[in-house]
């Protein structure tokens, strides 16, 4: 009876830290994002790494409101977040990479790609048994 009391303790502080933590990155994003946007206003253009970052700031909040709908997180979002990071330092640092540092993140970016196509794939033909 103590080790249930105990446990349902533990998750619910567990819970109140998860929901901080959520909370935090959202509002952190939102900044981020809005300064991204005051930065491209003060510039007067915008470049297509102000837009792929923009799109890192949605995708993170996406995952974030797709917890708080669903309680999971696929493990596909922050693969997208990376991808969407790797093409993004792509296209900045295109100039200053040699062949093999360009060869290795295309690469890591083909790799992340397929584990997409590999996750949603057991998702498909081996789909979770709804737990009651």
């Amino acid at each position: 009876m103590k080790q249930n009391a105990a446990s349902r303790l533990a998750l619910s502080i567990l819970s109140i830290i998860e929901h901080i933590g959520l909370t935090v990155i959202t509002v952190a994003t939102v900044i981020a994002g809005a300064a991204e946007v005051n930065v491209m206003i003060q510039a007067g253009t915008v470049t297509l790494a102000d837009l792929l970052l923009l799109f890192l700031y949605l995708e993170i909040l996406a995952m974030v409101g797709l917890y708080y709908r669903s309680g999971k997180l696929p493990v596909r979002f922050p693969i997208y977040i990376a991808i969407v990071a790797l093409a993004r330092y792509l296209v900045l640092d295109m100039k200053n990479l040699d062949e093999w540092r360009m060869l290795g993140v295309t690469t890591s970016i083909l790799l992340l790609a397929i584990a997409v196509l590999a996750i949603r794939y057991g998702h498909v033909r081996y789909p979770y048994e709804e737990r009651e």
